[in-house]
């Protein structure tokens, strides 16, 4: 009887490895098959939506979703370049991760004690599809796992396109094209350069931030989007 117990107890961190494995292993193929998914088909909802949608039910107020998935052509150039400009400058140039950025932020924290994000848009998109917004070690570590998969998966326009699409941008605000609406009253299409650089500078903290105080970050914005030829 006392073998046996001992037994038991040596096997219980296995089985508890296995289920765990399995558990990591059930993720990614629920991300690979999402990912592959995503190249046709437009996301009804992301796990930040979820996230949101929960948090709504510790708080006072109507919640109110709005969400609205338009192509990449429904959104103005002019919008996109912002965007870019704003969050991922090298986009188009980098695999998913931007080392420079990564470099360059490690640089200025180690002068000035403060660390600023470097994340990318695939980063960003690959958080707000599987991931949330709270902040952790771990949620990094997972998030920065799946960007290969996003980028060996889905095309460099699509990956902007879902980023445009999903993205927060206000309480219950989410895409370009909601954006637009709730904020200046048009669709995404009629965004010009300094509507965009405008909503394109809340988007570090969306939920605190209006595009009518964000003059200084939008000047830096248009400044950079000039920069690059836009």
């Amino acid at each position: 009887m006392p073998a046996t117990s001992a037994k038991r107890k040596r096997s219980f961190p296995r089985r508890l490895l296995g289920w765990f494995l399995l558990l990591v292993a059930a993720f990614y193929g629920f991300v690979t098959l999402g990912f592959a998914a995503l190249r046709w088909i437009d996301p009804p909802f992301t796990m930040v939506h979820v996230q949101r949608r929960i948090e709504s039910w510790f708080h006072r107020g109507a919640y109110r979703k709005r969400y609205l998935f338009v192509p990449l052509e429904s959104i103005s150039p002019a919008f996109q370049h912002a965007v870019i400009a704003a969050e991922d400058t090298r986009f188009f140039h980098h695999h998913g991760f931007d080392w420079r950025e990564v470099q360059d932020a490690v640089e200025d924290g180690l002068e000035d004690g403060k660390i600023r994000g470097a994340s990318t848009i695939d980063e960003q998109l690959a958080k707000n599809l599987f991931l949330t917004t709270h902040r952790s070690l771990f949620r990094k570590g997972v998030e920065v796992t799946l960007v290969p998969l996003e980028e060996l998966i889905l095309p460099k326009r699509r990956i902007l396109e879902l980023y445009l699409n999903v993205v927060e941008w206000g309480p219950g605000v989410y895409g370009a094209e909601a954006a637009a609406r709730y904020h200046y009253g048009v669709p995404a299409a009629h965004i010009g350069r300094e509507q965009g650089a405008r909503l394109a500078a809340i988007l570090p903290a969306p939920r605190r931030r209006q595009p009518a105080r964000m003059s200084r970050y939008a000047a830096r914005i248009l400044n950079r989007m000039a920069q690059m030829g836009w």
